[in-house]
């Protein structure tokens, strides 16, 4: 890259961080949408299988 691409590069950065952000971009705190589901959530419980014989799990 060359010093004058530089200095493109880095006025058009400059011009970016001044520039105001527009009313759609604006966050809005009061906007709600409700409580997020989990990702893993795939419906309702599944069934407890139990261990054969002689195993064991722990956690």
């Amino acid at each position: 890259m060359s010093e004058a691409e530089f200095n493109l590069l880095l006025e058009e950065v400059r011009t970016a961080m001044t520039m105001e952000p527009e009313e759609e971009f604006v966050p809005r705190a009061w906007m709600s949408f409700g409580v997020p589901s989990a990702a893993n959530d795939n419906g309702p419980n599944w069934p407890l299988v139990p261990f054969p014989d002689g195993w064991f799990a722990a956690c």
